[in-house]
């Protein structure tokens, strides 16, 4: 296992490599000056010039990618054209928001979603299985931006429960936390119920049961041990899209995330800003499910690392 996680951590800088390429293509692509942008609509062309020798943006992209290439090798993402402060520290203020928001969302999908599928599966096609089919249709079809607007409308304006924006105490995460993992607790539970479904028809699931095992060892011990690792799988897969739709619920609820603050990066096409955020996303979803590979050998001694 050691060996395995060494390989994967040495191919994190290529998979890093093609990523800082496809987003610096993609950026570059896009029509519109970014020097123009950064100094604003009222200045002169001296002033944008002067934007371009800073930040060299008068030079070949092949050349401004080599150099942005050099300065991530010492550890350097650029400075942002609007604030001129290194984009580094933009994203160590933001990125511990971002990061306490996907755990509490990924949190609620977990302690939600499985065990009502665990439920469903124990009394298949009866009242609670047929709803929760109904409610992960609903959750999945429902646009994340929209759910927020419907909870931070009834919780927040109605019954001024919950705070609607910002970050501070717990309640604050409550709305933000609950739109981002709720629609995800659909995919947990129909995923936990599948498999405990298949996993309860196994012959040492009778066998357990015809030895007077308790119920909840069969199901708890025996049953949800072998069902988990499509549970881990999915987990390490939605870990990633719950990242991608922080971006959209931070600008929604005005949580100071690094998803808020890379929107506001693209939409001013301050490209260093945007090119960083786009890296350490994909640096922590690399390593998340790094983690969960290693998380099956674990749950199954059985599977060997080749």
């Amino acid at each position: 296992m050691l060996n395995f996680a060494i390989r994967r951590l040495l191919l994190l800088p290529l998979m890093l490599l093609g990523v800082s390429v496809a987003v610096f293509v993609m950026l570059h692509a896009i029509p519109g000056d970014p020097a123009r942008m950064a100094a604003g609509p009222d200045a002169s062309e001296e002033d944008v010039q002067q934007i371009r020798l800073n930040y060299g943006l008068d030079k070949p992209l092949t050349t401004q990618y080599v150099i942005y290439l050099k300065k991530i090798l010492h550890g350097d993402l650029g400075d942002s054209f609007q604030t001129y402060s290194p984009v580094i520290e933009g994203i160590e203020i933001t990125l511990p928001a971002t990061l306490e928001l996907t755990a509490a969302g990924m949190l609620i999908a977990v302690l939600l979603g499985i065990p009502l599928g665990i439920f469903a599966a124990m009394r298949p096609r009866g009242l609670v299985d047929n709803a929760l089919t109904s409610l992960a249709v609903l959750g999945i079809s429902m646009p994340g931006f929209f759910l927020g607007l419907l909870l931070m409308m009834f919780f927040s304006l109605r019954l001024g429960w919950l705070p609607p924006t910002g970050r501070g105490s717990w309640q604050h995460l409550l709305l933000p936390a609950f739109t981002l993992g709720l629609p995800y607790v659909a995919t947990f539970s129909r995923l936990a119920r599948s498999t405990m479904l298949d996993v309860l028809g196994e012959d040492y699931i009778r066998t357990a049961y015809a030895k007077g095992v308790p119920r909840y060892k069969v199901v708890f011990k025996h049953a949800l041990s072998n069902a988990a690792i499509p549970l881990v799988t999915v987990f390490g897969m939605d870990f990633g899209r719950l990242l991608g739709g922080a971006v959209i619920v931070e600008k929604v609820f005005a949580w100071p995330g690094m998803g808020r603050f890379m929107i506001d990066a693209i939409v001013a096409r301050d490209i260093y800003v945007v090119q960083g955020t786009i890296l350490v996303f994909a640096a922590i979803v690399v390593l998340v499910n790094l983690i969960v590979d290693l998380a099956y050998g674990l749950l199954d001694p059985r599977i060997a690392y080749a």
